[in-house]
């Protein structure tokens, strides 16, 4: 099996993200100003976007592939990317995920930056989420 390579991708790159959440079938989009990271084995198996929101990150479209899933593709994608990123990083995250996160250090968070804690309201009115930071 080919190793598992993780790297973040360039301004140039970044339509390759683009196309790993299409052949997910995924509506998981990278913005302009996110720095968007990749999990590698020959080909892209993951993906995971950093938006800046001082002073941290908000992380986005993480997603493994469901071939990759369970065989802890997502824990090494994330703990490089944190291992690289400076200052608190929050997420927003279905209530039964909670767990896979605090194995990697985050913790509840009941106080977020303003546009997150709007964001996370418009949210929740359709789903039940979580704000987790690191």
């Amino acid at each position: 099996m080919t190793p598992l390579h993780v790297q973040a991708l360039t301004a140039l790159s970044r339509p390759l993200a683009h196309k790993f959440y299409r052949a997910q079938h995924s509506p998981m989009r990278a913005h302009r100003h996110d720095r968007v990271w990749v999990a590698l084995q020959s080909e892209i198996v993951a993906a995971l976007c950093l938006r800046p929101v001082p002073p941290g990150h908000w992380l986005t479209g993480l997603l493994v592939a469901p071939a990759y899933r369970r065989q802890g593709v997502a824990c090494r994608l994330l703990e490089q990317v944190l291992a690289e990123t400076e200052g608190p990083v929050w997420l927003f995250c279905d209530p039964e995920l909670d767990a896979f996160y605090q194995r990697l250090g985050f913790t509840q968070c009941l106080e977020l930056p303003p546009a997150l804690a709007e964001r996370l309201a418009r949210y929740r009115r359709s789903k039940p989420l979580i704000a987790l930071y690191r």
